[in-house]
């Protein structure tokens, strides 16, 4: 059966390669290779099988290259549109910025202003008081007076009865009469013309009583406008920061809490207000004062816990991500990496304090930095360290320069970040401040 398949296969071969004689002839001697149809089939399919080969690796290389080519100029993309966002939310910031500082000098000028308003207003009142005070004491003494001339009046009287009953007067008696009528009538001018005086400069108070209350509720009207645009900025401000610690898992209460620890001091323009000029109760616009004042308080310590938490980028210049936080082959890949040329800066992503830089087995050479809060940082398969053991750094600082060190298979930086210890994604910490920073 073998061999009438072999008879059948090797004529079906010589059918389409018959077989052929190669000569080869030299100086001296003539000889030839047979290349029989098996030969010849083995030699083609093998020719066929290489050129297949090229022309499939070939293909494959170019689809790589433009894939390539496409990916990286969609992460150049993609990295400008983030650089033009963080400019604009730049310039938002900063405009915010500056509109809280102008409402902060405005709510100032409005405080002064309302404190000469309201000494002029108790200058006022206590011109009142005394103008009352005045009036009681001219009319208690024109009750005098008055009873002083019923008094003169009933003397009178019984003088001129007198008169009648004995008939004559004496020159010494009327001229006693005529002492005290005189007497009389002058005190009552007199305290006429007092009265007249102490009702007009009474009117003259009340009118400018009026003109007071109406410029103040003029002021009030002004400082409530004041008031609820720095409450819209401090809202506008503090709301974002809010939202930007609870989106990396940060309770912002307690942050603030240990933020104030270390910033303990008070004093300056953040201090709440706690005086009234009554000495009563505080105003309702002192407790909307104190309210702002709290806000720009804590919009403060917001700051400087977003300079302690690790919400940057490590990297200033372009870089794509090449491996992101998670399980690879199984094994947990607790960072994410950024890949740039080789000697790319890296910068500390916040404040805090170099634990290690040095070597360190499948990081290559690693950069450690315990920040606020429990947290720490790592810097790996630097090719530069920039920084000591012991050193303070500042969010922003340049503290090393990417390589390809310890296990990696090309250049790029492996960047962690761990809380109490435990891995955590740091693409939570960088996606919280994206509408912030």
């Amino acid at each position: 059966m073998r061999t009438r398949l072999a008879i059948k296969t090797h004529a079906l071969l010589e059918r389409y390669f018959p077989e052929r004689r190669l000569f080869l002839r030299s100086d001296n001697d003539t000889r030839f290779i047979r290349l029989k149809p098996e030969t010849q089939a083995i030699a083609l399919a093998g020719s066929a099988v290489v050129v297949a080969w090229a022309i499939v690796a070939t293909a494959i290389l170019l689809m790589d290259s433009i894939g390539a080519g496409n990916f990286r100029e969609q992460a150049k993309r993609d990295l400008q549109t983030y650089q033009m966002r963080l400019n604009d939310l730049s310039r938002d910031r900063d405009q915010r910025a500056a509109e809280a500082v102008a409402a902060q000098q405005r709510f100032n000028t409005a405080l002064s202003q309302i404190s000469v308003m309201q000494s002029e207003l108790l200058a006022s009142e206590t011109r009142r008081r005394e103008m009352e005070t005045g009036i009681e004491v001219i009319q208690a003494t024109l009750r005098d007076t008055m009873k002083q001339r019923e008094d003169a009046r009933k003397k009178l009287a019984a003088l001129e009865s007198q008169m009648t009953e004995g008939g004559t007067l004496t020159a010494s008696a009327s001229a006693e009469t005529d002492n005290t009528l005189n007497i009389l009538s002058e005190a009552l001018s007199r305290t006429a013309a007092e009265r007249d005086q102490i009702v007009a400069d009474a009117q003259d108070a009340i009118v400018q009583a009026e003109e007071m209350q109406l410029q103040i509720r003029l002021m009030e009207e002004k400082n409530d406008r004041i008031f609820r645009q720095l409450e819209e900025a401090m809202t506008v401000s503090v709301k974002p920061l809010d939202k930007m610690f609870e989106a990396a898992g940060m309770d912002p209460d307690r942050i603030i809490s240990q933020v104030r620890k270390g910033y303990s001091g008070q004093g300056g323009p953040l201090t709440p207000l706690s005086l009234s000029t009554m000495g009563g109760e505080l105003s309702e616009d002192t407790l909307r004062a104190n309210k702002i004042l709290g806000d720009m308080d804590r919009l403060n310590l917001y700051r400087i816990a977003a300079q302690k938490a690790p919400f940057a980028v490590p990297l200033k210049d372009p870089f794509r991500f090449t491996s992101g936080f998670g399980y690879r082959w199984g094994r947990l890949h607790a960072g994410t990496d950024f890949a740039a040329p080789h000697g790319t800066p890296i910068y500390a992503t916040a404040d805090g304090v170099v634990t290690h830089a040095g070597w360190s087995s499948g990081y290559g050479n690693l950069i450690k930095i315990q920040h606020e809060f429990g947290i720490e940082t790592r810097y790996g398969h630097l090719s530069k360290l920039r920084v000591k053991v012991g050193q303070r750094v500042s969010r922003g600082e340049r503290i090393g320069d990417m390589g390809n060190t310890g296990r990696s298979t090309g250049t790029h930086l492996h960047y962690e970040t761990r809380v109490g210890g435990k891995p955590v994604n740091p693409m939570i910490y960088i996606k919280a401040a994206n509408d912030v920073f």
